[in-house]
C-alpha cells in the first residue's frame, strides 16, 4: 500500500509499505482524509514535544472507515466511520499518533476501538477530518465554562486552531472577533460567521477591539504563540474576564505586563490537545450543522503529498491542507 513517510528529518517520501495486520482486539481502517497540521512540520524538521524516531509516518487529523474487525472488539462492524484521538495511552507508554507512532498518512492502518469515536451520518467525511482540531477550539472555549449570545469572544490567531475556535464560539452563539494579519484567515473567518475581524498590522489591534467591544471581550483565546499576540491578549479582555491561551510558544521570553492579571482580575487557563471533550465536540458538530468547510483551502492526492507539504508551509496562500487517500 501507499504511505507517506518521513524518512528522516527534512526528508519526506511517497512510498510503497506493507500492509498492516490486525489482532483480534483491533480493527482495521482505510483511511480517507488526512489533514496536514503545523506539528507535521515540526516532526519534519525533527523537532517535537516528546521523542521521536524516524522513518515515521505523520497524520493524526483523520477520518477513515473500518473494513475489518477483530474477534474481540465489541460495537464497531465494517462501514462504521471513524475518527481516533491523538494521545493514546499503552500498557508500556503514552504515544502520540502521528509521532511517536505511525498516523494515518496511508492507506491502511490498525487501531484500538478504545480511542475511535463513530461519526453521525450528519457529520460528513470532510468535517471528520477537522475533527481533531476542532476538538482543540472546544476546548479552549469550553475551559471557561462556554459561551453564549451574550458573549463577545476575540480570537488571537486565525490560523486552523484560531478558526475552529471562533467557530465553536459561533455555535455558541457569542459574537466573535477574529485578529489576524492574513487576508485569506480574515476572510475565512467572514465566512464562518465572525462578527469582525481585525488586522492587526493595519493599526492598533488593541484600540480596535477595544472600540469594537466596548471595553474588552468576555472570552480571548489566544492561538497564535506569536509574541505580539500573546503580549496584546490582556488587553482584548475586559475587566474580570477570561483568556484561554492556546498557542504554543516553548522557549521564547518576551516582556509582558502580568499585573494587568491583577488588575483587571482575569482568569487565565492554560490549553494544551483536547481532552476529555470528543464525544461532546462530535455531538455539537452534529446539532448544530456548523460548516467549517471554508478552513479547508487545498485538496490533494495522496500521490501529491510532497506538493501539498510544500504548500502548507505558506500562510498567505492556504489554511488547512488535506490529503484525500481513499
Amino acid at each position: 500500500m501507499k504511505a507517506l513517510i518521513f524518512d528522516e528529518p527534512k526528508k519526506p517520501i511517497v512510498t510503497q509499505v506493507q500492509m498492516p495486520k490486525i489482532t483480534e482486539n483491533e480493527v482495521m481502517i482505510r483511511s480517507t482524509l488526512v489533514g496536514i497540521c503545523h506539528s507535521d512540520y515540526e516532526l519534519l524538521a525533527g523537532q517535537y514535544i516528546i521523542p521521536i524516531s524516524y522513518p515515521v509516518t505523520p497524520g493524526h487529523e483523520w477520518v477513515g472507515e473500518v473494513v475489518e474487525v477483530g474477534k474481540n472488539v465489541k460495537g464497531l462492524r465494517a462501514g462504521d466511520r471513524v475518527v481516533g484521538e491523538c494521545v493514546i495511552k499503552t500498557p508500556e507508554r503514552i504515544h502520540h499518533f502521528g509521532f511517536s507512532m505511525d498516523g494515518a498518512d496511508r492507506e491502511f492502518f490498525a487501531a484500538r476501538p478504545e480511542w475511535l469515536h463513530k461519526l453521525p451520518e450528519a457529520v460528513d467525511d470532510a468535517k471528520g477530518a477537522l475533527i481533531e482540531p476542532f476538538t482543540c477550539g472546544y476546548y479552549a472555549v469550553m475551559r471557561h465554562g462556554g459561551v453564549n449570545a451574550a458573549d463577545t469572544v476575540v480570537i488571537s490567531g486565525g490560523g486552523t486552531i484560531g478558526l475552529v475556535s471562533a467557530a465553536a464560539a459561533i455555535g455558541m452563539g457569542a459574537r466573535v472577533i477574529v485578529v489576524d494579519p492574513v487576508p485569506l484567515r480574515r476572510d475565512i473567518a467572514r465566512r464562518l460567521g465572525a462578527d469582525a475581524v481585525v488586522d492587526p498590522s493595519a493599526g492598533n489591534p488593541i484600540e480596535a477591539v477595544q472600540e469594537l467591544t466596548k471595553g474588552g471581550a468576555d472570552l480571548v483565546v489566544e492561538c497564535a504563540g506569536h509574541a505580539s499576540s500573546l503580549a496584546n491578549v490582556f488587553d482584548y479582555a475586559r475587566a474580570e474576564g477570561k483568556v484561554s491561551m492556546v498557542g504554543i510558544n516553548i522557549g521564547q521570553k518576551f516582556p509582558v505586563e502580568l499585573g494587568k492579571i491583577q488588575i483587571k482580575d482575569l482568569t487565565v487557563r492554560g490549553c494544551i490537545g483536547s481532552p476529555n471533550v470528543w464525544p461532546a465536540a462530535i455531538r455539537f458538530l452534529e446539532k448544530t450543522g456548523i460548516d467549517l468547510s471554508p478552513i479547508q483551502t487545498h485538496h490533494f492526492k495522496l500521490d501529491d503529498a510532497l506538493q501539498a507539504l510544500e504548500l502548507g508551509k505558506n500562510p498567505q496562500a492556504a489554511v488547512k491542507v488535506t490529503l484525500q487517500i481513499a
